[in-house]
């Protein structure tokens, strides 16, 4: 099966930006969440964790693991409450579909899922997360390259180039709330 901007799975369009929003930077890895995978596979939170801790021999530590209370929290306070609400189930007490936090697996801990997971659709899912992180690494790998050309060519040429390298390297870093300018007026107090 062909990886392409959707992925067909038993009649039902997966949108690769799902996926590529389903990524979180966990830990200083790329990571995907229990609940998140049991949407992607068509199950719930419960049986995939259930399943998983059937199996714990194949999923060791830089294959997945839980969120601490901390990270958790940070996570929730990240995310909108939509998406919250989507992901963990929210109570009418708040918190309550979620007693415990996630489990967060790694690359290597979606490729092993598929180990433990046998049905034709969690296969079909599996391969198009995969080939979700193999793009994003392959992109990163390509945005180190660009890097790398820009200081060639920047120490290949004299200082006229200086600004056109600068605002280069300003476009390729994303700014950040800090950095961004407020645009629009401020009221007098």
């Amino acid at each position: 099966m062909e990886y392409q901007d959707h992925l067909n799975v038993m009649g039902n369009l997966i949108p690769t930006e799902r996926i590529e929003k389903s990524i979180l930077f966990i830990r200083r890895q790329k990571v995907m969440l229990d609940a998140d995978l049991a949407a992607l596979y068509g199950v719930e939170t419960y049986n995939l964790n259930k399943s998983v801790k059937r199996n714990m021999e194949r999923f060791p530590k830089h294959f997945m693991f839980q969120l601490t209370d901390q990270e958790f929290n940070q996570l929730k306070n990240a995310l909108s409450d939509s998406i919250m609400k989507t992901q963990f189930g929210i109570s009418k007490s708040g918190w309550g579909g979620r007693r415990t936090p996630p489990f967060a697996f790694t690359e290597q801990g979606v490729a092993m899922l598929s180990s433990i997971l046998k049905s034709k659709q969690a296969i079909q899912v599996n391969i198009a997360i995969i080939d979700t992180f193999v793009r994003l690494r392959q992109m990163i790998s390509s945005h180190t390259d660009l890097v790398r050309k820009i200081n060639h060519l920047e120490k290949k040429y004299d200082h006229q180039f200086k600004a056109v390298f600068d605002a280069l390297r300003q476009l390729m870093n994303p700014t950040t709330d800090n950095n961004k300018r407020l645009i629009g007026f401020e009221r007098d107090k």
